[in-house]
This record gives C-alpha cells, structure tokens and sequence, in this order.
C-alpha cells in the first residue's frame, strides 16, 4: 500500500476510535460504564443498529436524527470523529515509522476526549487525568526521545506552574480562577510530552484561548467576564507541540537570534 492508503486507512480507524470518544464523553462525567449497555439514543433507549453506529457515515444515513424518536443527534458526534481520524492520520504522518505511534494515539484521543466534556461540564475528570499520568511516566520508557527523567520533570513542572498561578490569583483576587482538573491535566500533557514541553504548551493554550474568548466576550457583551473552560485550550496546545513542536522552536530561535 503507497502512503496516501495508509493514511486514508488510518484515518478511518482514528474515526472509529472518535465513536467511541463520543461513548465516553457523554457517559464518564456522569458515572456510567462506557462498556455497557451499548449505544443507544439518551431519548427514548432505543439500541443504535450497527450499520447506524458507522462513523460519519451513520450520521449522514440518519440525517441527524434518532431512527425510532426523531430526536435531533448533535453534530459534536461526527465532528469528534473526523477530528479524531484527523488527528490520528497527522501523528502517523508525522511520526511515520516509529513503533511509539500508539502511544501518541492513546495521547491525542485522551485530549479530545478531556476537551469535549470540559466544554460540556467545565471539568476535567481525575479518571482520565490520574491514570494518564502514571501511563505517561511508564511509557516514557518506550519512546525514544523521551527519557523518564523528563517525564517527571514535565510532570512537576507542569503541575505545579499552574498550582502556583491558582494560588497567586486567588491569593490576589480571592477568586477561583483555574480548577484543579487544568493542573492535573498540564501534568499529565508533561508525563507525556517532557518538560521541555510545558511553557510552549501553556503559551499556546493561552494564545488559543485568547483567540476565541475575546471575540466571545464582545459577542455576549459580558463586561469583560466570561466563564471559558482552559482544559480544551491546553490540549489545544499539546497536540500543536506534539506535532510541531521542533519547528515551532527552530522558527522561534531563527526568529529572536538571527544570524
């Protein structure tokens, strides 16, 4: 198979895998089994059939609506899982070759899934974030250009920055101003990516963030206060660095030191 099949069959599997992020998005913030039962409209249970279930495809077929109830599907589903085969087709691109391609795999589902419940519930929960600092640690073992030094790094440096700006800002302005899930999640994106990672990463997920939350601030008119979830931002950056990262890097060092 010449590349352009391969990428097209990985793309279809990383929408496979979105379906199931769909499956977990909507069950894990509310305590459900993402195993069992198995899928069904929230509306009226009735059991999704397998040639409905299709990535993308069974949305099309369905045109958006549930076979038995007629009740609307939302769009997020099929989005999640072409972002899902998007991302899945850019890491095996972009780390072509390399056996610690799953690894990255596990690491871009995790980010998507996190954002998307995020943005539904404002939290990121410790059942992804915990275990997947512990995975990010022992799976630093396996990749190459990560040593586990710098996994425990990432992780120290990750969550503790943003532990220390929680703390400053609240000490400052006796306000909540970040949840715990955000710490628990840059660590996390440092088990993973080293520490090295961690000040790119909260500088793009900050640049993201302001991207989309100024011009939402002025659309809703809301004083300047707006209640924007950081988790989706952060994970915004660390698949950016992930997949640019040594060019971004480069670009920077050209850029502030030219010759």
């Amino acid at each position: 198979m010449d590349s352009y099949s391969v990428g097209a069959v990985v793309f279809l599997f990383g929408t496979v895998i979105g379906s199931f992020l769909n499956v977990c998005i909507y069950r894990v913030p509310h305590g459900l089994s993402v195993i069992s039962p198995s899928s069904h409209c929230p509306q009226c249970k009735t059991p999704i059939r397998w040639y409905q279930n299709i990535p993308i495809f069974g949305y099309l077929f369905l045109r958006g609506r549930c076979a038995s109830c007629g009740v609307g599907i939302s769009i997020r589903y099929p989005m999640v899982e072409v972002l899902t085969g998007v991302l899945f087709a850019l890491v095996w691109h972009d780390l072509s070759g390399l056996f610690v391609i799953p690894v990255y795999w596990l690491f871009v589902a995790s980010m998507v899934t996190i954002s998307f419940i995020d943005l539904d519930h404002k939290i990121i929960p410790d059942v992804i974030s915990l275990p997947g600092i512990v995975l990010g640690f022992l799976l630093s073992f396996a990749v190459p250009w990560l040593t586990w030094q710098d996994s425990i790094l990432g992780i120290l440096l990750g969550g503790g920055s943003l532990y220390l700006v929680a703390k400053v800002y609240y000490w400052m302005t006796h306000v909540e101003g970040m949840g715990g899930g955000d710490v628990k999640l840059l660590a996390m994106i440092g088990a993973f990516l080293g520490w090295k990672a961690i000040l790119p990463v909260i500088f793009l997920g900050s640049l993201s963030g302001a991207l989309v939350g100024v011009p939402l601030m002025l659309y809703k008119r809301a004083g300047g206060k707006l209640a924007i979830p950081f988790g989706p931002f952060l994970a915004t950056g660390a698949v950016i660095y992930l997949l640019l990262g040594e060019q971004l890097i480069q670009w920077y060092i050209s850029f502030a030191f030219p010759e």
